[in-house]
C-alpha cells in the first residue's frame, strides 16, 4: 500500500505498536462515509474561499491591505493543521474541517489574484480539476486503471522528484537564483507543468485505492475524515498546478 500523498502513507491504517489494522467499537470506515465527508470538506473550503476572494482585491482591482493575511495565513495555517492531522489521525474529525476552512482562505486569495490577471482562469481550473477527478474515479472503478505495485512506485518516485524540484526552487530563491525555463511560459515550462498535472492526477488513483483498502480492512470510523482529508490535499495540489499551467498558456497569447 503506497501513495504519493504524504497524508496517505503505508502505515496510515496500522497501529504503530502492533503493526495491525486499528479497529474501534464505534464502527468501521465506509466508502459512502468518506465520500460524504469529502464533500463536506470541499464545501467548507468553498465558503471561506469565497470570503477570501471578496477581501483580496479592492474596488480598483489592486491587492487589498488584508490580502497577505488570507494568503499567508492560509498557507501557514493549512500546513500546521495538515501536519497535525498526519501525525494525529484520530484528531481528523476536528482538524480536517479546520484544515478545509483555513486552506479555503489561501485558495480564495490566490484564485482572486490569478483571475484578476487572467479573467475566467479560475472557472476553467475548477472545471478541469473536477472533470479529471471524476474521469479517473470512473476509470479506477471500471478497472481501466489499476493501482499495481509498479504503477504506485512510478507515481511515488515522480511525486518525490517534483517535491525536490519545488524545494530547490524555494531554497535557491533566497539567494536570487532561479531555475531556468521550467517556471517560464515557454514550451519547456508548459511541458513541465503538464507533467506535474499528470502526476498530481495519478495521485488521485492512489488515493482512491488507499481509501478502498481502508474500507476493506475495516479501519476505524475516524479514518473517513482522514481519508477525505488526504483526498482533499491531492485535489488542492491538482487545482493549483492546473492554475499554473493555464496561466502559462494564456501568457503566450
Amino acid at each position: 500500500m503506497r501513495s504519493g500523498n504524504p497524508a496517505l502513507k503505508e502505515s496510515t491504517f496500522l497501529d504503530s505498536a502492533t503493526g495491525v489494522v486499528v479497529t474501534r467499537d464505534g464502527g468501521a470506515m465506509t466508502l459512502n462515509g468518506t465520500v460524504n465527508k469529502t464533500g463536506l470538506l470541499l464545501l467548507l473550503a468553498v465558503i471561506t474561499a469565497a470570503y477570501a476572494w471578496s477581501q483580496t482585491l479592492d474596488a480598483s482591482g489592486n491587492l487589498s491591505a488584508t490580502a497577505p493575511y488570507y494568503l499567508w495565513g492560509g498557507v501557514i495555517g493549512g500546513l500546521v493543521l495538515a501536519l497535525v492531522t498526519v501525525f494525529k489521525k484520530e484528531w481528523a474529525p476536528v482538524t480536517a474541517p479546520l484544515y478545509a476552512l483555513v486552506e479555503g482562505l489561501f485558495l480564495g486569495s490566490i484564485s482572486a489574484i490569478y483571475n484578476a490577471r487572467f479573467e475566467g482562469i479560475v472557472f476553467q481550473a475548477v472545471m478541469l480539476t473536477f472533470a479529471i477527478m471524476f474521469a479517473l474515479l470512473m476509470a479506477y472503478r471500471s478497472g481501466l486503471i489499476k493501482a499495481t505495485e509498479n504503477f504506485k512506485l512510478g507515481v511515488v518516485a515522480a511525486t518525490g522528484g517534483i517535491f525536490l524540484v519545488y524545494l530547490a526552487t524555494f531554497v535557491l530563491g533566497f539567494f536570487g537564483i532561479k531555475i531556468p525555463m521550467i517556471h517560464d511560459s515557454g514550451l519547456i515550462g508548459i511541458g513541465f507543468s503538464l507533467f506535474v498535472v499528470v502526476i498530481a492526477a495519478l495521485n488521485l488513483v492512489l488515493d482512491f485505492d488507499f481509501i478502498e483498502t481502508g474500507v476493506e480492512k475495516g479501519a476505524p470510523k475516524y479514518m473517513e475524515w482522514y481519508g477525505a482529508f488526504g483526498l482533499m490535499v491531492t485535489l488542492v495540489w491538482l487545482y493549483l498546478e492546473i492554475l499554473r499551467l493555464l496561466s502559462k498558456l494564456q501568457s503566450r497569447n
